[in-house]
């Protein structure tokens, strides 16, 4: 049983934020990513395509279990996934979609070959940086076939290059193993950035117990199952520097979204830097601080580029005024956090960037004792 983290204004927020890779919601530039990747995946598979939408609220059965995932793994912390309560929660992988999808092929007599696409929004605690957002967006892929030859580890490679020549014509990429509960021979996609090797997605052939468990035969049945990042990918595809440039409202970027031609900047906003020395407990760590930013701030969180911890000092290492000064207690540690606002849209002034900074700190800080920008808000008023 997990405790529930979300608030029923935070869920909401998180409901309601719009999908770019659906078109019910308006064109952009994802969807047309994603279109070429499932094109050319269809092409060189011949298989039938099968692109499957679902509510984001799912059990940990679908999430976790059915996909082995261990009862005590890491991924399962409170720290990582947004609970809603007992067993359910706001998927954390577009993977959560495949087995309900492998039920059904197994009641289905009439297929052979199927390509299953299944994006969306998963939702994360993750830092707050140019290249992380707690809710992006994911495609998981996988072929599955009927009948000999099964798939191998020749077809994962070439599905790989198809995928990348799509949404990445022209870039390099290589492939690294690595382990996930629900493949074997599971690689990990890299392609290469002017600053080295970017992560854009994982793979595998599909487990055959993860076949099985859905009642498909492993013998008869084998599989091919791929999940990448569609930020990344669009982000690399148009030269972006700053994930929040996908959701930008100034007409000038949000033009540039509805499709993949490189991304011509607009005037930089200046940004404004602050630094907060907080007491925050001995365990928290970037994820934590940014999931706390972005509850606090709500849709205001668009206008933070960056939260970045500088520096952590235990409790035992700080003099005793200095502990004083923050009403540091045993448990907890220091941070020092540097804080960087920058609105896509405007310019801040200094009375809306100290504002900014003291819900920031408000919601950060844990200490018996406030250092405040501006006029003094207690936290939780």
């Amino acid at each position: 049983m997990k405790t529930p983290s979300l608030d029923a204004a935070t869920l909401t927020a998180a409901l309601t934020l719009r999908d770019l890779t659906d078109p019910a919601a308006g064109p952009h530039a994802m969807q047309r990513l994603l279109d070429d990747v499932v094109a050319a995946l269809a092409t060189w598979s011949g298989a039938t395509v099968r692109v499957h939408r679902a509510l984001p609220i799912v059990s940990a059965r679908d999430n976790y279990d059915r996909l082995y995932y261990p009862p005590d793994g890491v991924a399962r912390d409170a720290r990582y996934t947004r609970w809603l309560g007992p067993d359910v929660l706001l998927r954390t992988q577009t993977s959560a979609m495949v087995p309900p999808l492998l039920d059904a092929l197994a009641r289905d007599p009439g297929w052979h070959d199927v390509l299953l696409v299944c994006p969306g929004l998963v939702y994360r605690r993750d830092a707050i940086d140019r290249h992380h957002v707690g809710e992006p967006h994911q495609v998981d892929l996988w072929r599955i076939r009927r009948g000999a030859p099964p798939l191998a580890a020749a077809d994962l490679r070439a599905m790989i290059d198809g995928v990348v020549a799509a949404a990445l014509p022209g870039r390099a990429h290589a492939v690294t193993p690595a382990r996930h509960p629900y493949t074997v021979d599971g690689l990990q996609i890299d392609v290469t950035d002017g600053d080295g090797p970017v992560e854009i997605g994982e793979c595998g052939l599909a487990a055959p117990a993860v076949l099985a468990d859905a009642g498909l035969d492993p013998s008869q049945v084998s599989g091919l199952a791929m999940g990448v990042g569609l930020d990344r990918l669009v982000m690399l595809r148009k030269g972006l520097d700053d994930i929040r440039l996908l959701r930008a409202t100034d007409p000038r970027i949000a033009r540039q979204m509805l499709d993949l031609s490189p991304y011509e900047p607009v005037s930089s906003m200046p940004p404004a830097r602050r630094d907060l020395s907080i007491a925050v407990d001995a365990t928290d760590a970037a994820e934590d601080l940014g999931d706390r930013v972005r509850a606090a701030l709500g849709p205001r969180a668009a206008a933070v580029e960056s939260v970045t911890i500088v520096s952590a000092t235990p409790y035992e290492a700080l003099p005793p005024q200095a502990r004083d000064r923050l009403g540091l207690q045993p448990h907890q540690q220091n941070l020092l956090v540097r804080v960087v606002l920058r609105d896509l849209d405007r310019t801040l002034t200094t009375a809306e960037a100290n504002a900014l900074r003291d819900r920031i700190y408000a919601a950060l800080h844990q200490g018996a004792a406030w250092q405040w920008a501006s006029t003094p808000v207690l936290p939780g008023v």
